[in-house]
């Protein structure tokens, strides 16, 4: 399994798989309140799909807001069904 990182700079954010000096998967989020970040796009490099990349970087993003107390809010159409199918990620759902 590739290693996901996590880039953030001001208000924006980013978890991905780096190879060779390029970004083939990515999850991006903004904070959009102290306690919130929202996730506004997920994408995974054609020859990495159907790995389950894309969830990894969802279920990360998820461990990263239960750690730092936030809620996330799911913009982007794959999180937010991958969450609203995953009981397991509810708790971090904002109201």
């Amino acid at each position: 399994m590739m290693e996901i990182q996590r880039d953030e700079h001001g208000k924006k954010g980013a978890f991905y798989i780096e190879k060779d000096g390029e970004w083939v998967a990515e999850l991006t989020y903004e904070r959009t309140a102290d306690n919130e970040i929202t996730i506004d796009h997920t994408e995974v490099d054609e020859s990495l799909r159907s790995e389950g990349i894309g969830e990894s970087l969802v279920e990360e993003a998820v461990k990263f807001a239960r750690e730092n107390n936030l809620r996330v809010i799911a913009t982007c159409p794959f999180a937010r069904k991958l969450i609203n199918e995953t009981p397991k990620f509810h708790d971090v759902l904002a109201d």
